[in-house]
């Protein structure tokens, strides 16, 4: 993401005041994120063993793209991220979904 969003505003640097520049690779690298976010975590979810991937991939995905697009000021300033704490309350969260719904009897 961070790649992205610079590319965004160098690309909006480049063009000066001209509106909409460097709004395309804005819009491609949010796309991207939430997008492939979820593909991701699915993609963990398998490995660890974990069948039932649906509704922590899905609840995932969605507070994925709400928390980055709350936070997307923080994100899109050179060597922006997520606030930890939102990232850690993301991951707790998704820990707990997946506990949840896991399938598995031990």
């Amino acid at each position: 993401m961070s790649a992205g969003y610079a590319w965004s505003r160098d690309e909006a640097a480049a063009d000066g005041d001209t509106v909409g520049s460097g709004a395309f690779e804005f819009l491609l690298t949010t796309a991207a994120s939430c997008g492939l976010m979820p593909l991701l975590l699915r993609a963990g979810l398998r490995v660890v063993g974990d069948a039932f991937t649906a509704v922590p991939v899905a609840v995932g995905g969605v507070l994925w793209a709400v928390g980055s697009g709350y936070f997307i000021d923080d994100l899109d300033r050179p060597g922006g991220h997520i606030p930890i704490v939102a990232l850690a309350a993301h991951v707790l969260l998704g820990a707990v979904l997946v506990g949840a719904s896991s399938d598995r009897r031990d």
